[in-house]
């Protein structure tokens, strides 16, 4: 089956460069969904095609292609749905502080959506969710989701969102921000589309102070990135089978050099996770990929992260350590 998306959920979307409404034009259809096509700001000149159903604002290689690479590689592995658990859903939830019955019917902006593990969440809550990517990743994502008549999607710049600013009632960003060039710029671009009293809930890594696992990809990550992504991925999935075993029974009994050894070689251990072998074999894998392939990867402090709520004026802030480092979450005074 084809990618495609309906006619009329072109009509969200408005120009990044000019914030114009945008007109549908050259398609070519399946029924009543479009498949090819662009969508034209014919007063700015501008003109975004629409590839695989999907509109495209961004074109061309872009410092996420990494994420792009690993999604439509692993696409499924993190979805509850596929794996059988409520690890996303319990992460969201906990992550965000929200409810899901606070959600239905709402609009939620989701920037950075991945493979769509989080997107799946709030669609079964009943959200009208608009969701995006800087990467190809969004081909993975709708295959994932696409069954979701309430969901638009699309391939943008976290600095140029092809969507109305005060337009949300939430806006959910995780996994995202470290790995774009300004992940201060990122957030304060981001806080500009909720509405007066909606809620903005995002995660960040958080600086390291002790020597770790987290440290030491720091020291591994200037090498790792700039290798060749499907080479990366191929020497992963030669040596994790066989060696997150060892570093899962084995090193963890070798007193003091142990634990030094299974910090210097790259591998994102997820064995601990209550998923079946194959399925833990695979997360793992694909979050080391993810840990040493990317372009940009900028920890942050806690300070760092509540200067960046003063600055947007939010009220109701939280900043916390959870997650994968930092977790916030605040809301835009009406």
């Amino acid at each position: 089956m084809r990618q495609a998306m309906k006619i009329n959920v072109f009509a969200d979307y408005v120009s990044p460069e000019t914030g114009r409404v945008l007109d549908l034009i050259g398609t070519s259809e399946s029924d009543d969904c479009v498949i090819e096509g662009y969508l034209d700001d014919r007063a700015g000149g501008n003109r975004y095609p629409i590839h695989n159903g999907i509109p495209r604002f961004v074109q061309g290689a872009n410092y996420a292609d990494s994420f792009g690479f690993q999604w439509n590689r692993y696409r499924r592995i993190q979805l509850d749905s596929f794996n059988g658990s409520t690890l996303t859903r319990d992460r969201f939830y906990e992550g965000t502080g929200w409810e899901s019955k606070d959600l239905s019917g709402k609009r939620i902006l989701e920037a950075g959506c991945g493979a769509g593990r989080f997107s799946e969440v709030m669609l079964a809550a009943g959200a009208h969710l608009y969701s995006f990517d800087y990467s190809t990743a969004v081909d993975a994502a709708w295959r994932n989701n696409r069954h979701h008549s309430a969901w638009r999607l699309a391939q943008a710049d976290i600095m140029a969102i092809p969507f109305p600013e005060c337009s949300f009632d939430y806006v959910f960003c995780f996994g995202v921000l470290q790995h774009t060039p300004d992940p201060e710029r990122a957030f304060l671009n981001l806080t500009r589309y909720i509405k007066p009293g909606g809620h903005i809930a995002v995660d960040v890594y958080m600086v390291q102070t002790t020597l770790n696992k987290l440290t030491a990809k720091y020291w591994l990550r200037p090498i790792t990135r700039r290798i060749p992504k499907p080479l990366l991925l191929k020497v992963l999935e030669f040596y994790l089978p066989w060696w997150t075993p060892l570093d899962s029974h084995v090193l963890s009994r070798i007193p003091r050099l142990g634990p030094l050894i299974s910090m210097l070689i790259p591998c994102w251990n997820k064995m601990g996770l209550p998923l079946s072998y194959d399925h833990r074999l695979e997360w793992t894998i694909l979050d080391t990929f993810d840990a040493f392939s990317c372009e940009f990867d900028y920890p942050q402090t806690l300070a760092a992260v509540r200067s960046w709520c003063d600055a947007a004026g939010l009220v109701d802030v939280t900043v916390r350590e959870g997650g994968n480092g930092i977790e916030c979450h605040g809301s835009k005074p009406r």
